[in-house]
């Protein structure tokens, strides 16, 4: 039978008192190859992830009866038991840390540079060898980072289980919105098969998000030291990670977490992690397009938010996507502001709140061509 276990991590107590810990499950022998690394709910008030996420447990426990895992596999079920304890007037807020640390799913540190000085003229011209020993480094250069903060331990923590995967999935939703993900535009094929199993509706492929976000800190350091040693010697890109946005934040369902485990079941098997026939790959739901080319619609005041434009629905340049009511304005019970797309695509994403401030970004449709407003280090929300 397969090997599998489970870890408790204890976290920084934060109060005398007060103790939380994580805990990862793993199935395979450690050090097996291909690696895949799961974590769910990092911003703790996206809840669709941790149904998921149990799913996935319950697959894998199956799998693992009947000796199909090939590579090793590590879930995290609950990644943010700080946020899930953030509860303010009755509401979870778990996107932010109370303590004024920032987002969750932001920050997390950049180890290409410093690996990039300790692996000049290390590398050899076998890409396998390398591969080794970047992750080598990678670890060693992780486990040298400074944490002390509850907060700075569990994303410490966290990225120590997933330095060396071959396949991060950081599983998310947003408020209100279609199955999408975000990968990079280095792996745009990978995210394209993904997206099919998925039955994903948007692929946004990223070159530079900016803001440090956990899939980054994956995968990034790959196509950062190809560029700053790639020449030297050959270093494939070993670490596809991606960030899965389940829906909207209401979308908790056992059909819908049974079936994206289901998929992402089906992912593993054809990457080798896990043996089994997926079957054919499911027709593609959409192409990949470029985060540059998402317009995100800003609230230019407040209001009440009324939707012309509907989840899934296309979207033409200078449509009128939503209006926002003006309360007080004139003429008295029909003061409307019209807010209008500048690109073509879809809409597949929008904030569920329905009362607007100024500068609130609101909605995104998903467009093929990039927008000059959107600035590469700053594609992220807040």
């Amino acid at each position: 039978m397969t090997i599998a276990s489970t870890v408790e991590i204890e976290l920084p107590s934060p109060a005398p008192g007060t103790q939380r810990r994580l805990r990862v499950h793993r199935y395979g022998a450690p050090g097996s190859r291909p690696k895949a690394y799961f974590q769910a709910a990092l911003h703790a008030d996206e809840i669709p992830g941790l149904l998921v996420a149990q799913h996935l447990l319950h697959q894998l426990e199956q799998a693992r009866t009947e000796n199909r895992i090939i590579g090793e596999i590590v879930v995290v079920p609950v990644a943010n038991p700080i946020g899930l304890s953030q509860h303010l007037n009755g509401r979870l807020l778990g996107r932010f840390d109370f303590e004024s640390t920032g987002n969750f799913n932001r920050g997390f540190p950049d180890l290409a540079t410093v690996a990039a000085e300790r692996l000049r003229g290390r590398l050899s011209i076998d890409p396998t060898t390398n591969v080794n020993r970047i992750r080598e480094v990678l670890r060693a250069a992780l486990a040298e980072q400074q944490a002390v903060r509850e907060t700075s331990v569990l994303k410490r923590t966290l990225l120590e289980w997933a330095i060396d995967a071959d396949y991060v999935f950081d599983l998310h939703c947003d408020s209100e919105s279609l199955l999408h993900l975000y990968a990079s535009r280095w792996h745009g094929e990978i995210a394209r098969d993904l997206g099919a199993d998925l039955g994903a509706e948007a692929i946004l492929l990223e070159d530079d998000p900016g803001g440090g976000p956990f899939d980054e800190a994956c995968a990034g350091p790959w196509w950062k030291l190809r560029a700053l040693l790639g020449e030297e010697k050959p270093i494939p890109l070993a670490c596809f990670a991606t960030t899965v946005e389940l829906r909207g934040q209401s979308d908790v369902r056992d059909d819908y977490a049974a079936a994206d485990a289901a998929a992402l079941m089906g992912f593993l098997q054809r990457r080798g992690v896990i043996a089994g026939d997926p079957g054919p790959l499911p027709q593609p739901r959409c192409e990949p397009t470029p985060l540059e080319g998402v317009d995100v619609l800003t609230a230019p005041a407040a209001g009440v938010l009324v939707y012309r434009k509907q989840l899934g629905d296309p979207v033409r340049t200078g449509e009128v996507v939503a209006e926002i009511a003006d309360l007080f304005g004139e003429p008295l019970g029909a003061a409307r502001l019209e807010i209008r797309a500048q690109t073509d695509g879809l809409l597949f994403a929008r904030m569920i709140e329905r009362l607007a401030r100024p500068g609130q970004k609101f909605c995104k449709v998903a467009g093929r061509d990039p927008l000059a407003y959107r600035q590469a280090g700053k594609l992220l929300e807040d």
